[in-house]
């Protein structure tokens, strides 16, 4: 139903927020929001007051000063500030300042196309802002603020803690070129000799999927260490399921997951796999990868799911390689990109297992996220 033109008015001085319910019972869910008032900030009041004000000063300004010394485009800033810093109803009240404005300046000085199309420009390009602005629920500049402390919170998730003397390892992470986020994300917790890591791939990229890695992150971050090694995959698949905003039936994608279990007093360790990529292990004495056999289906597909580990032991000089598939170019199909990327890999042998930083430099492809895990027994 419409809003009433007496709401519309009061919005423009006492702020509206919405407020979100779920209802829930007799095997039915519904959810929305409603509409509540709050008292209006001092700030906010003075700022739509000043801008307003300031507005309407342009156009007798214009007329008596003329074009050359006091333009209507001087209206500009000030219709884009409010654009940044006013709700939508504050919004309105600024551009009907700012339209008597362009009519007692145009009246005295005559009409100019030019400084017309640029208000026109900035009109439409502040009732955007404002507009998602208040989507989102934010003033000003603070989006900006509040997407570098997400990207800063998904590089701590990514860290590994350091590993006890006779271990090493390498752990990269890029995002796709022209993003600030990634949705390939690296978990880890150690608590003694136990190193547990897990590599996940949300499905998308940047900004579209960074809410969403966000999520998943805190979550499986939360069981990971938490739950025991051998119910990491079934309790986040667990989770998933029950999270229909999260799973790939919402999304048209998968969240995949290699899970390492690793015991650093004795190397031996415990891999399974959820869809993803497998890992790879590399023993000096053969000198070539070899494909790990665990497998299992992606997460948050179905409950019955199961996953078939395989267990081994890591000597001296032994490594395990971990991967999403942004390690190599889509256009080369999962089979090619995992054999050249194995075949690339061979070279750490020789150069060392520090350079493995330099496969997600020359092989990963071009717009996608990629990460890599490299553990190696010193």
């Amino acid at each position: 139903m419409p809003m009433p033109v007496s709401e519309h008015l009061r919005s423009v001085w006492t702020p509206r927020e919405r407020a979100f319910y779920v209802d829930s019972g007799e095997g039915t869910r519904s959810s929305g929001h409603f509409t509540i008032w709050r008292p209006g900030s001092a700030s906010e009041r003075f700022l739509l007051i000043a801008l307003v004000a300031g507005a309407l000063a342009v156009g007798p300004l214009s007329a008596t000063f003329g074009p050359m010394w006091a333009p209507l485009v001087l209206l500009a800033p000030i219709i884009l500030f409010g654009g940044l810093r006013l709700r939508p109803p504050g919004l309105v009240v600024l551009l009907a300042a700012a339209a008597i404005s362009v009519v007692r300046g145009t009246v005295a000085t005559g009409l100019h196309v030019v400084p017309l199309l640029v208000i026109a420009v900035v009109v439409l390009l502040a009732v955007r802002l404002a507009s998602y602005r208040d989507n989102v629920g934010i003033r000003g500049m603070r989006g900006g603020r509040l997407l570098a402390d997400l990207r800063d919170r998904l590089k701590t998730i990514n860290r590994i803690a350091p590993l006890p003397r006779g271990w090493g390892c390498k752990a990269v992470t890029r995002q796709a070129p022209g993003s600030l986020f990634s949705a390939d994300l690296t978990l880890s917790h150690q608590a003694g000799d136990r190193l547990e890591i897990a590599l996940v791939d949300v499905s998308g990229k940047g900004t579209d999927a960074a809410s969403r890695a966000l999520m998943i992150a805190g979550a499986l971050g939360g069981l990971l260490g938490t739950v025991p090694a051998e119910r990491f995959l079934p309790a986040s698949n667990a989770y998933l399921l029950d999270q229909p905003e999260l799973d790939g039936a919402e999304h048209e994608g998968i969240v995949t997951a290699l899970h390492l279990s690793l015991d650093l007093s004795t190397g031996g360790y415990t891999i399974r796999c959820a869809g993803h990529p497998p890992a790879a292990r590399l023993a000096p004495g053969s000198g070539t990868w070899r494909l790990s056999d665990a497998h299992g289906i992606a997460l948050g597909v179905t409950d019955d799911a199961e996953w078939i580990p395989e267990k081994g032991s890591l000597a001296k000089g032994d490594a395990l390689m971990l991967f999403t598939d942004g390690m190599w170019d889509p256009r080369l199909g999962p089979d090619s990109g995992v054999d050249r990327l194995l075949g690339e890999a061979e070279s750490l042998v020789t150069k060392g297992y520090k350079e493995a930083g330099n496969l997600a430099k020359t092989l990963a492809g071009k717009r996608d996220d990629c990460a890599l895990v490299l553990i190696w027994r010193t």
